[in-house]
């Protein structure tokens, strides 16, 4: 893909999933990778595979929620590569319960790493990206940024979270006038382990809401899902709805304005496992 030949890229959670598919594709179209995930296994598997293609990388092990450890990781990678011209900061957890049954400490532990990651990681690149004259922020978020389900409250909270700080600072680029860009990214159902490593409420089962993530809603691969977010990057696309379930989702949140809540909340009840 065109544009991303010679850029310094950094890529959290790039041990699996989409965050491995973008660290792959980008360093197939000739950038040099910075990547992190607190996995070290699929971190390493990933590493070898960007050595294999022969790009550039620095590989380290990554807690997002960490601030701390984030501000050296960002220097280090900084000095390490020369610049720093794009983040994607994608780490992410899962977490399903209702609120009822739900502890202050699983919101807190989803909220930490998926939407203060994010910020952690954006405040930590911001001045590199600056320094570069050519930055890029790109931030992901979910469809659950856009239209919330039963079950899911942690989650959304952290990914509305995501999309309102992406869509602020998108803003405050332009008048600040700074060389950098900003892209929200919102992808669908996407064919990764987050559902079977995700945790949940006491009682519920984990397994089965796996299952029903893999064979009902999972429909895009992470190869696809990257290539999508890539050509989006490319064109400094605002925002990018990955997958088709994604653009139909957003198109009828869209039209139904809160009239959703009360399709979803009758549709999903009948299709999914319990979450209490």
């Amino acid at each position: 893909m065109e544009g991303f030949a010679g850029k310094v890229a950094v890529v959290t959670g790039a041990g699996s999933g989409i965050g491995q598919a973008l660290a792959i594709e980008l360093a197939r179209s000739g950038a040099k990778l910075a990547i992190s995930d607190i996995n070290t296994e699929g971190l390493a598997q990933t590493e070898e595979r960007l050595k294999a293609i022969g790009a550039p990388v620095k590989a380290d092990r990554l807690n997002v929620a960490e601030r701390e450890a984030f501000l050296v990781y960002a220097d280090a990678v900084n000095e390490h590569f020369g610049k720093v011209n794009q983040i994607y900061n994608n780490a992410g957890i899962a977490f399903t319960g209702d609120i009822e049954i739900s502890q202050f400490k699983d919101i807190e532990r989803v909220m930490d790493v998926d939407f203060w990651g994010v910020v952690n990681g954006t405040k930590a690149f911001l001045p590199h990206l600056i320094a570069s004259g050519d930055g890029h922020v790109i931030n992901v978020s979910s469809v659950f940024g856009l239209f919330s389900v039963p079950g899911q409250a942690a989650y959304n909270s952290a990914k509305f979270a995501v999309r309102g700080f992406t869509e602020a600072l998108r803003q405050e680029m332009i008048l600040a006038g700074h060389p950098v860009k900003v892209t929200t990214v919102h992808p669908g159902g996407i064919k990764t382990a987050i559902a079977r490593n995700a945790t949940a409420a006491e009682g519920v089962d984990t397994k089965e809401l796996a299952d029903f993530f893999d064979k009902r809603l999972a429909s895009t691969s992470p190869q696809r899902a990257a290539r999508i977010i890539l050509e989006a990057v490319r064109k400094n696309k605002a925002r990018v709805l990955v997958g088709p379930d994604a653009k139909v989702l957003d198109l009828l949140v869209r039209a139904t304005g809160s009239g959703y809540q009360r399709l979803f909340a009758s549709v999903m009840g009948r299709a999914m496992p319990s979450t209490r």
